[in-house]
């Protein structure tokens, strides 16, 4: 069994609509790990690009996050930019659970419904159950807090190209310092900006900077970076 088929498994069990898990850090950026469908996938990079959401919120505090509609207003003051974002990707209700194991953290288990949805007692056990499952496995597959391998044996062919996509967002945030004359939490806040300016995947602009497509000038917001030819 995979953190794919736990997905799977709870988006079959539970009243959702797609599932995915994202690998977080408190001293790194998050990556997804799996997501079953375009809905949950956006999700995960909106959370990324904005640096809010109720993953972010389930991983600091530890604790089940649920959003049974998006449109109340409490929940739009408490993310004031993804719960319109969220809806405009079609996501209405919101469910994040973190993976924990004892003073481990590798991760939170999202659920999302594209109607207002509420879990009731059982079905919030269910989840807290894959999101335990989702955690053995992320800790029998060596993923550990920074959301990469530390070595031993990977079972699942999933997980062989997870550092991919945070090592290149990692090596951009690195390339802005010196373009912006920045720390490396600075460079991947203009970095996110740019991304949300431009609405475009944060995985893409990290790309383009890598790839010296794009390059970022001290002096500039984030909509007037240079696109070299």
């Amino acid at each position: 069994m995979s953190v794919v088929d736990v997905c799977t498994a709870a988006v079959a069990a539970l009243p959702v609509g797609g599932a995915g898990l994202s690998a977080m850090s408190r001293t790194a950026a998050s990556h997804p790990l799996c997501s079953t469908d375009e809905i949950s996938e956006q999700l995960e990079e909106l959370q990324l690009t904005l640096g809010e959401g109720p993953c972010v919120d389930a991983f600091v505090r530890g604790s089940a996050v649920l959003a049974p509609d998006l449109l109340t207003i409490e929940l739009q003051d408490r993310w004031a930019v993804f719960a319109d974002a969220a809806l405009g990707a079609g996501a209405r209700a919101v469910f994040a659970l973190p993976l924990q194991k004892g003073a481990i953290s590798p991760g939170v288990l999202y659920l999302y419904s594209n109607i207002p949805t509420a879990l009731d007692t059982e079905e919030l056990a269910d989840a807290r159950a894959f999101a335990d499952l989702a955690t053995l496995l992320l800790l029998d597959a060596r993923i550990d807090e920074t959301g990469g391998a530390t070595g031993g044996p990977m079972p699942d062919r999933h997980f062989e190209d997870l550092g991919s996509y945070r090592a290149e967002i990692d090596q951009a945030s690195g390339m802005l310092t010196g373009q912006l004359g920045v720390g490396i939490e600075e460079a991947f806040v203009r970095l996110r900006a740019y991304a949300y300016v431009q609405e475009r995947r944060l995985a893409d602009v990290a790309a383009d900077v890598v790839a010296r497509r794009l390059r970022f000038s001290p002096d500039t917001e984030p909509d007037q970076n240079e696109e070299e030819t």
